[in-house]
């Protein structure tokens, strides 16, 4: 009997390395040098002889926004799960990091702040992963880069992929324009990773070569986004930390905002809407609506902060996944990774963790002994419960939005009702918080929050505040 959702994703994101591994390929070929492909081919590391990395954006980048991440001057959150996997795959980052420059966390966990509906919720709980590491994008996929071609087997080329080569049912090979050259450049693989992002052009690769295409769903968003660095002082705020969440419905409109101490003795700040709630670029906007519809902290800031830079926007039309363990056909010697194979809401923070479990599940398929002439639907099976994951937290929430009208999943209402009663009850619990709070952060899979503990806590404390309510007008 296979193991369930719940057990596998467990087994995905444990933090043990490997004990032992076996070299299974003389090449392997990654497209994309962000950090799904940088994970990728660190893994790719222990069972190939040599790992090439192809990466479009510039080489003179590194440490800076990179055209090919639109969203990397935006907030980014390094889950704990996402920071478990990082540390398992190179040991020493987080230290490294900090070293680095990357700001120590407090002591009090009290210094992050989650605000809900207005109202400040629980402080969340110690994850036991060590100090969390909240730096920016750039930063963080700089170290990743350093730490991943540091590995002797593996080198990093720039260019622009441009297709896959395929013979007998199989992929051999990609090819690649040089950066600064005209002619295309073939790179023969045993293994090729499409690590291209949301942008990907694997689908229309198979469609050219008599391949079906992987069915994508999405969901219409319509994310807004702008964010602004600012430097930190402490006649303005003592900020550390903040999560701001107002969620559509009883006159409110669904906004987010967040508040991160990064590298550099910065904070990095962003508002964002939905829809036709278009934060702009313009610095008095901005301003405004930092002290209009958030915390006091977004305004002190925002207001009487020291502004590096513009304010920079970014807008994400729709969640993402494209299913290719539903394919019934795909060539052998080829996986995707990352935004390739889904990309969610960003402001749930899933990306990157996303990514680092992608490589575990490519670890866990390398390790398995697999026939690399066939189809690799074991890696994509075990992908399947991370996206799965993923896509049911972040589109349960999505799908409450006014402008969204779908798609909905089956046995939606009675997910609804449960899922509202647990978010209720875990606003003032800490047992159901911190239940939730592994689920968000990706440490568990969604799947625990049915454990009859859980629903039966969440069903007294849900049944006991309403009778307190009832009650509460006749002991006046």
């Amino acid at each position: 009997m296979p193991p369930s959702p719940s057990r596998l994703f467990a087994e995905i994101a444990t933090a043990e390395s490997p004990a032992q591994t076996t070299v299974v390929m003389r090449r392997a070929v990654v497209l994309g040098g962000s950090i799904a492909g940088l994970m990728a081919a660190r893994v790719l590391s222990d069972h190939a002889e040599e790992v090439l990395i192809i990466e479009r954006d510039p080489s003179d980048m590194d440490g800076e926004p990179r055209p090919g991440v639109p969203q990397g001057s935006q907030v980014h959150a390094l889950l704990p799960s996402g920071q478990i996997q990082l540390e398992r795959w190179f040991p020493g980052v987080v230290d490294e990091a900090l070293a680095l420059g990357a700001p120590p966390p407090p002591g009090d966990v009290g210094t992050a702040k989650i605000f809900v509906n207005g109202e400040l919720g629980l402080p969340p709980e110690p994850s036991g992963t060590g100090p969390a590491l909240i730096t920016t994008r750039p930063f963080l996929e700089a170290l990743i880069r350093r730490r991943t071609l540091a590995v002797g087997n593996i080198r990093m080329v720039y260019g622009r992929a441009d297709g896959l080569v395929l013979a007998d049912r199989r992929v051999t090979g990609a090819s690649y324009v040089p950066e600064g050259g005209k002619e295309p450049v073939v790179e023969p693989a045993d293994l090729v990773v499409d690590a291209m992002g949301r942008s990907s052009r694997l689908s229309d690769w198979l469609a050219d070569n008599g391949w079906p295409r992987p069915p994508m769903q999405r969901m219409p968003i319509k994310l807004n986004y702008a964010t602004a660095l600012y430097r930190q002082d402490e006649k303005v705020s003592d900020t550390w930390v903040v999560v701001y969440h107002t969620m559509a419905g009883k006159g409110r409109t669904a906004r987010i905002g967040g508040i991160n101490s990064v590298e550099g003795n910065r904070w990095i700040m962003l508002v964002a809407g939905y829809d036709e709630d278009r934060p702009s670029r313009d610095v008095a906007d901005f301003t405004a609506r930092c002290r209009e519809h958030y915390p006091r902290m977004f305004g002190d800031i925002a207001e009487h902060g020291e502004m590096l830079g513009g304010v920079v926007t970014y807008h994400q039309a729709d969640s993402r996944r494209r299913d290719f363990h539903k394919l019934d056909r795909m060539p052998a010697g080829l996986v995707a990774a990352g935004d390739a194979v889904a990309s969610f809401n960003p402001v749930y923070g899933q990306g990157m963790t996303s990514a680092t479990l992608h490589a575990s599940c490519l670890s866990a398929y390398l390790r398995s002994n697999p026939e690399l002439d066939e189809p690799a639907r074991a890696y994509f099976d075990q992908v399947r419960v991370i996206v799965d994951a993923a896509w049911q937290v972040s589109t349960s929430a999505d799908i409450e939005l006014p402008h969204v009208d779908g798609p909905y999943p089956p046995g939606y209402k009675v997910t609804k009702w449960f899922g509202d009663l647990l978010f209720r009850t875990s606003l003032t619990d800490p047992v159901l918080n911190a239940r939730l709070s592994r689920v968000t952060t990706m440490l568990d899979h969604p799947a625990t929050l049915g454990r009859p503990g859980t629903l039966l806590r969440a069903l007294r404390l849900g049944l006991f505040r309403s009778r307190s309510a009832t009650a509460s007008p006749d002991s006046h």
